[in-house]
């Protein structure tokens, strides 16, 4: 699981996540043959420029017509007829270097999280959220540092009696490009940047790690060839980048 693995070693590949383009990454999966880890195109960074890199924890949600009373009074009476601790919640599962990935169940319409909880997240190590759905408050989180929000928009539709998580750190589907579905499991790395959000699932994370940074040293030796006047047929033949 995501959670037993060493703080100090995701905050280091974090940062090294953190210097990789996502048409990059996208072209490194494509050769290693995983070419439907791209997100839906909807779903991208809310604020120009930002870059995300994480471990995934995840949210299930659904839409949910319930009040938010009736939902207290059935986890109240649930939790005593098992006469046994409620299950870790999504604040129990945060760590330094995670995102949140939500599976917005198909609800498109209210604002799943927000600024004041956005701030929570943050709190507990999260470095941004990835929702298939819209969140709260666009001047609010615009003004969380270090904070990445990937959603598609926002809204000021309140989420409660609308919509509620029916589950966390369990695998979701998110939905894809090229496919219907990106699977998405706990431990999962999302790279999300201005161009799109990408899984990298984690038994390869390490090997596209290392492959990404090489199609970026090649790319950054063309950049620095052709602004110092290399013609594009020269750069190209030496760096075989395009």
């Amino acid at each position: 699981m995501a959670e037993k693995q060493e703080q100090p070693a995701i905050l280091e590949l974090q940062a090294r996540w953190d210097k990789i383009r996502i048409a990059n990454l996208y072209d490194t999966l494509d050769q290693m043959g995983y070419p439907n880890q791209c997100l839906d195109l909807g779903i991208r960074p809310l604020f120009p420029g930002q870059h995300l890199a994480g471990v995934a924890v995840t949210v299930r949600g659904t839409r949910d017509p319930r009040s938010r009373e009736d939902k207290q009074a059935a986890a109240e009476e649930a939790k005593a007829a098992a006469d046994a601790p409620a299950e870790p919640g999504l604040n129990d599962r945060l760590f330094p270097g995670c995102v949140v990935v939500v599976d917005g169940g198909g609800e498109r319409l209210t604002g799943k999280f927000g600024e004041m909880t956005s701030w929570g997240l943050k709190q507990r190590g999260a470095k941004g959220i990835v929702i298939d759905g819209h969140i709260r408050d666009l001047l609010g989180l615009q003004v969380i540092p270090d904070y990445t929000v990937c959603s598609r928009g926002t809204s000021p539709i309140e989420s409660a009696q609308r919509w509620s998580q029916v589950g966390v750190n369990v695998t979701i589907g998110m939905p894809g490009t090229l496919t219907s579905q990106v699977p998405v499991r706990p431990g999962d790395w999302i790279i999300g940047g201005p161009d799109g959000v990408i899984v990298v699932p984690q038994e390869i994370a390490m090997e596209a790690l290392e492959k990404a940074e090489e199609i970026e040293a090649r790319e950054q030796g063309m950049r620095e060839d052709l602004a110092a006047g290399m013609s594009f047929k020269d750069a190209f033949e030496k760096w075989g980048r395009a």
